[in-house]
């Protein structure tokens, strides 16, 4: 039983399945720790990047999962509805995903965790025309990695 053994006393095929399986136990530990974070996305008014109150509860409760997993990453991706010129929304979609990770790193996430990209009216939930349907693509959304999956 060489488990109980210094390194030095291992075999090398012992010591690198020993490896493997503390990088193999490492990985699912932060799959495990990511999988419990999610968020809800956040929503905005017409032709605004101003946070709604109701959204920052659930971004003081993102950020404290954030916090405490240093290995999991954030991007905020933001989105616009249709109207509006495409170069306005791309820049209208940048804004919102910068104040809220701009929000994020106020209540204490490391910059290191945090990216945006901007989507503009490019992605959004429902092609409908209805008031419903634009009100819902004027949003941010989070997609978490860890910082493993990201040097892949």
């Amino acid at each position: 039983m060489t488990d109980n053994l210094p390194d030095q006393h291992r075999s090398p095929t012992a010591t690198a399945a020993t490896s493997t399986r503390n990088a193999d136990e490492d990985e699912e530990a932060a799959r495990r720790a990511m999988g419990s974070l999610s968020a809800d996305p956040v929503y905005f008014e017409l032709d605004s990047a101003t946070l709604r109150p109701e959204s920052r509860d659930m971004l003081a409760q993102l950020a404290t999962g954030l916090r405490e997993r240093p290995l999991t990453r954030v991007t905020v991706s933001g989105h616009t509805c249709e109207l509006g010129t495409t170069e306005y929304n791309i820049a209208l979609g940048h804004r919102r995903a910068a104040v809220v990770r701009d929000y994020l790193r106020n209540l204490g996430v490391e910059s290191s965790q945090l990216s945006i990209v901007s989507f503009g009216e490019e992605r959004p939930l429902s092609d409908a025309h209805t008031e419903d349907a634009l009100r819902r693509n004027r949003r941010a959304e989070f997609t978490f990695s860890t910082k493993e999956q990201a040097t892949r």
